[in-house]
């Protein structure tokens, strides 16, 4: 039954900051509203932001994932770019060589408590989660998160 199988967004974030957004779902007329739902969260231009529809490279094909448009896409695209974020933090605590629970997140940034010129931006931190500094304990490299859902 297509209603009942799971859908799925796929955030990959590149080295040079720029990203793509994956999607199980067929295009639906939405996908600059996702690019600039995944600016806002993550503080980059939504041009920045590529969006791939029905991406059959990244999930293949025939795996039984629902391509219908749906209304929980917005919701996944947030809980994957929340993924992003924890996982940035640790990253630019580390970068910062400062403990990542005392960084903050303003405008598309990691600040340090009190030290506004010390910072990490998304594309910083996906350039030294690619291999550029020490990662955390138990943290791979890479910086890219997946949601899967069904509403």
């Amino acid at each position: 039954m297509a209603d009942e199988a799971y859908r799925a967004v796929f955030l990959r974030i590149h080295p040079t900051g720029k990203m793509v957004l994956s999607l199980t779902t067929e295009a639906d007329g939405q996908e600059s509203s996702y690019a600039q739902l995944v600016a806002g969260e993550l503080g980059v231009p939504a041009l920045d932001v590529k969006v791939v529809a029905a991406d059959t490279n990244r999930f293949g094909d025939g795996h039984g994932y629902n391509t219908t448009p749906s209304t929980g896409t917005a919701a996944a695209i947030v809980s994957a770019t929340g993924k992003i974020r924890a996982k940035a933090q640790l990253l630019a605590g580390m970068a910062l060589e400062t403990p990542a629970e005392s960084l903050s997140w303003e405008g598309g940034a990691f600040v340090a408590q009190g030290e506004p010129a010390r910072s990490q931006t998304i594309a910083e931190i996906a350039l030294y989660a690619h291999g550029s500094g020490e990662l955390p304990p138990g943290v791979e490299g890479g910086l890219d998160a997946q949601t899967v859902y069904r509403d």
